[in-house]
């Protein structure tokens, strides 16, 4: 925790705003005192406090969607699958090596979203205490169908009493509810072949049953079907979220149901074929299929959609902590402007998950990065953190 200090800095972003002007941030106890404009650094130093200077400020990066026990580094398939294998305390290991990268790359807050051993819910309770690793924010365990994906991450449920049951047993320690309303998608189909594991009322269900113990819900989800439900059942975010349609974030933007689209995953799939051995045909269906994905999220933007930013970061190819500045990249390329993307990197996540203080202003917690030079003037600067405030 910072004790006191003050920060003068060239510019500033607050979460929402891009500030041009010389700033002087006095903190205190880990949370902004006084935020003045100018430069104050000399005042402050000569009553004797701890005073530094910096070229650019802004929140510390979250990504709402990660993996923390799963390393996305290795990209062949024997050493991921042996990595599931490893006993529990050296996932552990990897969970927390991921949550101490992601930090050191500029993100001070992660979403774990699911794993089946409750890696989780340890690493969020050894990073409240720490300061080496991001704060987490975990998913514990979801909701899925008996014999459908996502065994690695949710437990199984059937009908509405064991949904009833389930729920109300995980919200007691997960900080959302995660449900798994779909497959993945069938990359040489170039589409969701599968049907959605829970219809409509099934998925109401999870969704109120969730909130009458005090907790959102997240779901993942790709394809028309899912994703009707999805809006249709009012989950809190849809996480994934390809084949969308205009329709569909009509029905998100009038209920406020947040978007993490998590390109990086297709994106490295696209971009690395080799890795896996995609055809020609199928390497043409991950581009139409990043290229609407790119569309549904430029329209979001337009609609009012509420936009988050997550990685999924584990998969394979997409690393902790690294990754997020490729999905910066994305949402970029997709023709969002620096300033909305850093909001869905920094401060929307952060509202969405009931912070009463997103952005860096008078009375919040002082979780901050320096940069050397403001990514408004040079976008790589994001990469490099000079230094990370918890």
């Amino acid at each position: 925790m910072t004790e006191e200090l003050a920060l003068v800095v060239d510019a500033w972003f607050d979460g929402e705003r891009h500030r041009r002007e010389p700033t002087t941030l006095l903190v205190g106890q880990g949370r902004i005192e006084q935020i003045i404009e100018g430069d104050f650094g000399g005042d402050f130093a000569a009553r004797g406090l701890p005073t530094e200077r910096g070229a650019f400020l802004m929140p510390g990066l979250v990504d709402a969607h990660v993996h923390l026990f799963l390393d996305g580094a290795p990209t062949d398939g024997p050493t991921r699958s042996a990595h599931l294998k490893r006993p529990l305390a050296e996932l552990t290991e990897a969970a927390r090596q991921s949550a101490r990268q992601s930090l050191a790359c500029g993100l001070t807050l992660v979403r774990d979203a699911g794993d089946r051993h409750g890696i989780n819910h340890a690493i969020r309770d050894e990073a409240a205490a720490a300061h080496d690793m991001a704060r987490v924010r975990s998913g514990g365990l979801g909701v899925k169908r008996p014999k459908r994906y996502g065994a690695f991450m949710a437990m199984d449920v059937d009908d509405a009493a064991s949904i009833r049951a389930s729920v109300a047993q995980l919200a007691a320690d997960n900080d959302e509810i995660k449900l798994i309303l779909t497959g993945i998608i069938d990359f040489d189909a170039g589409a969701v072949t599968d049907e959605p594991q829970f219809d409509l009322d099934a998925a109401r269900l999870v969704v109120d049953t969730a909130r009458a113990h005090g907790r959102k819900t997240f779901a993942h989800c790709s394809g028309e079907k899912g994703l009707q439900i999805a809006a249709a059942a009012g989950v809190g975010s849809i996480e994934h979220g390809f084949f969308m349609s205009r329709e569909i974030l009509s029905v998100m933007r009038d209920r406020q149901i947040a978007w993490t689209p998590t390109f990086c995953p297709v994106h490295f799939q696209w971009a690395q074929p080799q890795v896996v051995g995609w055809s020609d045909n199928t390497v043409g269906n991950l581009r139409a299929i990043l290229d609407r994905h790119a569309e549904m999220l430029r329209l979001a933007d337009q609609m009012g959609v509420p936009l988050l930013m997550g990685t999924d970061a584990g998969s394979m190819g997409v690393e902790h902590g690294r990754a997020m500045y490729e999905e910066i990249d994305r949402y970029l390329e997709a023709g969002l402007s620096l300033e909305k993307t850093l909001t869905a990197a920094t401060s929307a996540a952060r509202r969405h998950f009931g912070d009463v203080r997103p952005l860096l202003e008078r009375g919040a917690p002082f979780e901050a990065v320096l940069l050397a030079q403001s990514p408004f003037d040079r976008l790589e600067a994001l990469r490099q953190p000079v230094r990370v405030w918890t």
